[in-house]
């Protein structure tokens, strides 16, 4: 290595390290941080007993992507604990019961078809109001005639063992739905979609009806839309005006609507699947609502029930606590460090602290770059694996000082002896940081929760060592054993070096080179 490219080399890993990170907070760029620093919650839910595991590993999967259709929810945590909880933390969330319905509905969805339709009333929407066969014990306002059906000609009393009641959102209808499939006493059964037929739904706003309102289109498999086919064929044959015409959207036990089959829709032939549109209305949360029952739609109903055993908050005063309290850790440490390697190294103490702010520069650009790529988060945990790199960093100017101060005592020349020693020492701190990276690793894959923050960041801080001992240890070092620090007083490089007695006899050439 030659001065110029000793310098060109310097100048540029600095700049880049500082320049960077400079950048980055100057357009707003920032660290993401987790649950225990910036705050949110953390909700566990309980599966019945003697739920399979893939049961359980499954609906994790189904909530992971349901809080990531979510948006702005940074670096969720979705673990298995147990053999019956599913441990959900969700940092910087907003609307808490958005994401608390994305992770805790089942998200059912059926098709069903509509027996009766009746304005809310206390009688009305207590199911017991109802006699389980015969006439109704209040007068609705559409009540369905008890005559006989066209399309399997049996009366409406033969299909009341699939009666129950549920309530419309937010319209004051209540609807008197039938069981799927309808089996009829002639053995005829009508199949009706559900959920698992759809393959994927999309919340869109129509500007049809007044002010317009959002939606929720789904698309239907191959069997899904013949399915649907056959049930709207099943439903046009009943007399328009009807309220056996129309046909229930239902999730989880919720009607979100109960569209009409047209009246210029032939009795019998059906409606194409296409056309099918959930409507969710143009409230002030109706397109939040819509986006949420498209995330349960498109990735699936979650394999089984979950009761929400407790749901827990972290305050971002908490957060901002402990953060702060990692910090002064981290900044007491580093004091620490720099006041001991500039008592022990004197002029190369001053290289060590330089090459710890490039170190720190380039790991905190590679979180925040990382943050905004990907979401990843900072936590408490990766606020510990940062203050640990620090000892890894110094760990590295150790070595190869001790190296140097050796090939120094041993009778080179302080040039020949920084040279020679980076080659043995490099090796030495490229062994150590390749352990260390692979336990990082390991911890990474086998680990769960904030573990995973610490693993990160001591991952990170192995790989970003070895580069700046290579790119920014070398040079500066080469560059000091040629200035006006290396020789001569009590504060240069030879003043900590010391020379002993030679242990092995050098030829000039291996003396200075």
């Amino acid at each position: 290595m030659n001065r110029r490219k000793a310098w060109i080399t310097l100048l540029i890993t600095v700049g880049l390290a500082w320049g960077s990170v400079a950048a980055m907070l100057a357009v707003g760029w920032a660290p993401k941080l987790g649950l225990d620093l910036q705050g949110g919650f953390a909700v566990t839910l309980v599966a019945p007993e003697n739920t399979d595991p893939a049961t359980l590993e499954t609906a994790a999967d189904i909530m992971r992507l349901r809080i990531e259709n979510l948006g702005g929810v940074q670096e969720p945590e979705v673990a298995v604990v147990g053999d019956r909880a599913i441990v959900v933390q969700l940092p910087g969330v907003d609307d808490r019961e958005r994401a608390l319905q994305a992770v805790g509905t089942t998200g059912q969805l059926s098709f069903r078809p509509v027996l009766g339709q009746f304005i809310e009333s206390p009688a009305v929407t207590d199911p017991e109001a109802f006699a389980p066969e015969g006439d109704m014990t209040v007068d609705p306002v559409l009540k369905p005639a008890n005559d006989t059906d066209p399309a399997t000609g049996i009366t409406l009393d033969d299909v009341l063992e699939f009666r129950s009641v549920l309530p419309e959102r937010d319209t004051g209808f209540v609807y008197e739905i039938g069981g799927i499939p309808v089996e009829f006493q002639n053995g005829e059964t009508v199949e009706f979609p559900t959920g698992q037929d759809i393959t994927d739904a999309s919340a869109q706003f129509s500007s049809t009806g007044i002010g317009g309102q959002w939606v929720v289109v789904p698309e239907f498999t191959a069997e899904g839309g013949e399915k649907f086919r056959e049930a709207t064929a099943y439903l046009s044959t009943y007399p328009p005006g009807d309220p056996r015409r129309q046909l229930a959207i239902v999730v989880d036990g919720d009607v979100f609507s109960a569209p009409t089959i047209a009246a210029d829709v032939a009795p019998g032939e059906g409606l194409d699947p296409n056309s099918v549109v959930i409507t969710v209305g143009g409230g002030d949360n109706a397109q939040q609502e819509s986006e949420s029952l498209a995330a349960l739609l498109r990735y699936g109903a979650l394999p089984t029930t979950f009761e929400r055993e407790r749901v827990e908050s972290v305050s971002a005063s908490l957060g901002e606590d402990s953060l702060r309290a990692g910090l002064i850790a981290g900044m007491v440490g580093l004091m620490m460090v720099a006041i001991y390697l500039l008592i022990y190294y004197r002029a190369l103490g001053i290289v060590s602290i330089v090459g710890l702010s490039v170190f720190g520069s380039y790991l905190v650009g590679a979180i925040i770059l990382l943050g905004e790529i990907n979401g990843t988060t900072l936590t408490l945990a990766g606020v510990t694996g940062v203050v640990v790199s620090i000892g890894i960093t110094s760990d590295s100017y150790i070595v190869y000082f001790e190296r140097t101060k050796e090939e120094f005592r041993h009778g080179r020349g302080l040039r020949a002896a920084i040279s020679h020693a980076f080659e043995s020492a490099f090796s030495t701190i490229l062994k150590g940081d390749f352990v260390t990276f692979l336990a990082a690793v390991l911890l990474y894959a086998l680990a769960v929760g904030q573990v995973k923050g610490f693993a990160l960041t001591l991952g990170l801080a192995t790989v970003i060592d070895v580069l700046v001992a290579y790119f920014y240890t070398r040079p500066a070092t080469y560059l000091l054993g040629r200035g006006p620090l290396a020789e001569g007083g009590a504060f240069t490089v030879t003043g900590a070096m010391g020379r002993g007695e030679a242990t092995e006899f050098r030829t000039p050439e291996e003396v200075e080179v």
